[in-house]
């Protein structure tokens, strides 16, 4: 059996020196690189004889590189947020203090909301949630140990299902409720399952995004077990909404209108889905023709958690008030 926390020791070193090659266009998603084509070429095609000078293209400032350790930091935020709304689901609390206070970028962050569910009338539901609660808190902290002194500390985080709350917030937007209406995920077993069916595909789709942009074999590995691991969670939600959906099929409708809403925030086209397929099949593994899931970028991740399209607002909002916790200002707002 390898062990992963050794070999990300002993690779720590050389994953530095080879990190700041490569990449800031793939995390970006594939954006284009501003290089003042437009002020070059208007001198370029000045009337014949002009004599007035070309202009000198305004210089684009170099974006900071981005690191292993940059990537693996954007994912501990997604897992701070999924493991703080399963674990308050399941216990009424969340991360210990040791897991969340200390380490890199702002520090000191503080959850609002959170409450525990009553299972008493689903013991499904309750076990599987207790054991995706388990392994959201391993997932912290394995990544924390791998990051050591890079890991970031907890940023602020909403998972309020109050009326002012991000889930509220979420499910408004969504249709999933009137725009005076409140939605509580800790209200009952099937409205937890619609906040974390919420959670579970945006963190499948990231890690996905994420995994080739990884330059230590031993990073990929490590990003590919948790990739798993998420996509199992997220298909056993599908699942059993799904099976409820049945005889509550508001619950099915509910989930399509959530995956058009995440459509509309990462603005990637219509490439989420909701849990019913064609030909009176299940969608429980959303993916594209090939049967491969697809991939978000980090501006896309935080369009949806931050609850905003329109990137008026790059500096928070929604599950996330004051925004992720990314020393690196490339990955702090998620650019395209």
């Amino acid at each position: 059996m390898i062990d992963h926390r050794k070999a990300l020791d002993l690779l720590a070193a050389a994953d530095t020196r080879r990190a700041a090659r490569r990449r800031f266009l793939k995390v970006a998603g594939g954006g284009t690189l501003a290089l003042g084509g437009v002020s070059l070429l208007s001198g370029c095609f000045d009337s014949e004889g002009s004599d007035a000078p070309m202009p000198t293209p305004t210089p684009t400032p170099t974006p900071a590189a981005v690191t292993d350790s940059d990537i693996l930091n954007l994912a501990l935020n997604l897992e701070y947020l999924e493991a703080q709304y399963y674990l308050f689901a399941v216990n009424g609390s969340g991360l210990a203090a040791n897991l969340t206070a200390s380490g890199t970028g702002t520090a000191g962050g503080s959850v609002t909301g959170g409450a525990k569910v009553d299972f008493s009338g689903d013991a499904l539901v309750g076990a599987y949630a207790r054991e995706i609660a388990a392994d959201e808190a391993a997932h912290v902290a394995f990544l924390r140990a791998a990051l050591g002194s890079a890991a970031i500390a907890m940023p602020n985080i909403n998972i309020s299902g109050d009326a002012s709350g991000a889930f509220t917030a979420a499910a408004r937007a969504a249709g999933v409720i009137g725009a005076s209406d409140t939605f509580n995920p800790y209200s009952s077993p099937e409205n937890f399952l619609l906040g974390a069916y919420l959670f579970e595909d945006v963190g499948v789709t990231a890690y996905k995004g994420a995994a080739p942009l990884l330059s230590s074999k031993v990073f990929l590995e490590a990003a590919a077990g948790i990739l798993a691991a998420e996509a199992y969670h997220a298909g056993l939600v599908r699942t059993v909404l799904y099976a409820k959906g049945i005889a509550t099929p508001a619950l099915v409708t509910a989930a399509g209108k959530i995956s058009d809403a995440r459509d509309a925030l990462d603005q990637g086209g219509d490439t989420d889905q909701g849990l019913t397929g064609t030909g009176g099949a299940a969608n429980l593994v959303p993916a594209d023709a090939d049967a491969i899931a697809y991939s978000r970028n980090s501006r896309q991740v935080h369009n949806i958690v931050y609850l905003n399209a329109t990137g008026a607002n790059q500096n928070g909002g929604g599950f996330f008030p004051n925004g992720t916790n990314n020393p690196n200002p490339t990955l702090r707002v998620g650019l395209p």
